[in-house]
């Protein structure tokens, strides 16, 4: 039985909403079925795998973060999940949408990810954004796609201390290679990599208004890319009462 249901509630966009209940009960990951594929495509398209953080205890799906530190072609850090493949979501009957996915989250290249510094929150926060939202379609039966947006919460709160994100949406990345996107395991199984791209609560509500769309729109003018920046413009925000 899903444990993540649909309401009748629709977006002002017509996008339907939809709502946790509780999730499914605790159960053993069965192992990283792909994890050297996946390794062997972060090497291949991003640059070297620097260090991989493992996790001790796993529930449902095995999620580790990959890290790639800033190369020449790439000045910044990237993390990328592996594990939230290994198991099909539950996407809607014949939609023409992926089955098994990946994330990824790009940092700035000065951002800090040793032990002492990941007792700090502000910190951490992305991992435990991107293992938070790798394991989330499998708990609670639901899938993540394209434009998908989850709020940290209901009602939604930041992410942590001195940051202003509140949610997130899920896209494809602009800053890696078009042959990262996708990753062929067999003829049944194809791996899809999203970028998490982090939100104000402007940018949610803008999106829940008008559509992904109208949210791209405005990161285009604004020059926002998918590299958290804590300090970049706010796209959801009105500029002298217009939008």
């Amino acid at each position: 039985m899903s444990a993540y249901r649909a309401s009748n509630v629709v977006s002002l966009h017509g996008d339907p909403i939809y709502h946790h209940t509780e999730s499914t009960p605790w159960t053993p990951p069965q192992g990283e079925i792909c994890l050297q594929q996946i390794s062997d495509h972060i090497d291949r398209h991003l640059g070297p795998v620097d260090c991989v953080f493992h996790e001790l205890v796993s529930d449902t799906v095995h999620i580790d973060v990959h890290i790639v530190k800033p190369t020449e072609a790439y000045p910044f850090i990237r993390l990328v999940t592996s594990g939230m493949s290994d198991l099909p979501m539950s996407t809607p009957p014949d939609a023409d949408v992926p089955r098994h996915a990946e994330l990824m989250i790009t940092l700035p290249p000065d951002w800090k990810l040793d032990k002492e510094s990941f007792e700090d929150e502000r910190w951490y926060w992305p991992v435990r954004l991107i293992k938070t939202m790798a394991r989330l379609p499998h708990k609670y039966g639901t899938w993540l796609g394209w434009g998908h947006t989850v709020p940290n919460g209901d009602p939604a709160e930041p992410y942590a201390a001195d940051v202003r994100f509140d949610g997130c949406i899920l896209l494809p990345s602009i800053s890696v290679p078009d042959e990262f996107h996708r990753l062929r395991i067999d003829a049944d199984k194809e791996i899809a990599f999203f970028a998490i791209v982090p939100l104000y609560k402007e940018e949610l509500a803008l999106k829940l208004r008008a559509g992904a769309e109208k949210l791209l729109e405005r990161f285009d003018k604004k020059h926002i890319d998918d590299m958290i920046d804590a300090r970049r413009p706010n796209a959801g925000k009105k500029l002298f009462g217009f939008l």
